[in-house]
């Protein structure tokens, strides 16, 4: 077993959310689903937690009832290798209710925040000339989601 676990906490979405994950990420699948019993405190018969591998990653999510929300200080990266994954991951999370947010940040449908970040971002990020890397923040301050030829040509032209 995996000493840490990422551990979400749903109103009742727990096992849609997981199903909606797997679906999304190579290397993913449901392992365990547990169920509220007669001693509660959810609903006899009802989903309770569902255990899941997110990219090989184990998870946890949780129907805990409507107390809790999810906030952006918790998110999940996502290390894209290229335009394409960027764009696959960043449609699909933002699909069906999620929300755009700024510089690679974004919202799924139950709340929880995703930053789809391209490799190439921290390379040009981390350019040693500090014009070409501060061009590429600039440029990237201005995107939700990441457009890696929009972060190189403003590089090129630094």
């Amino acid at each position: 077993m995996q000493k840490i676990t990422p551990f979400m906490w749903f109103d009742t979405e727990a096992e849609e959310a997981a199903k909606f994950y797997v679906s999304l990420f190579p290397n993913s699948r449901i392992t365990n689903t547990t169920y509220y019993g007669s001693a509660g405190p959810g609903e006899k018969g009802k989903v309770m937690t569902v255990s899941f591998e997110l990219a090989g990653m184990p998870v946890t999510a949780l129907n805990g009832g409507p107390q809790y929300k999810p906030t952006e200080a918790f998110s999940l990266s996502i290390d894209c290798a290229d335009q394409a994954e960027v764009d696959k991951y960043w449609s699909a999370l933002t699909a069906d209710g999620g929300e755009e947010g700024p510089c690679a940040w974004c919202k799924d449908r139950f709340g929880y925040s995703w930053q789809v970040v391209p490799s190439a971002l921290p390379r040009l990020l981390g350019n040693p000339d500090p014009k070409k890397s501060q061009a590429a923040m600039q440029a990237m301050f201005k995107m939700k989601k990441i457009v890696i030829a929009d972060l190189e040509k403003a590089v090129a032209a630094a």
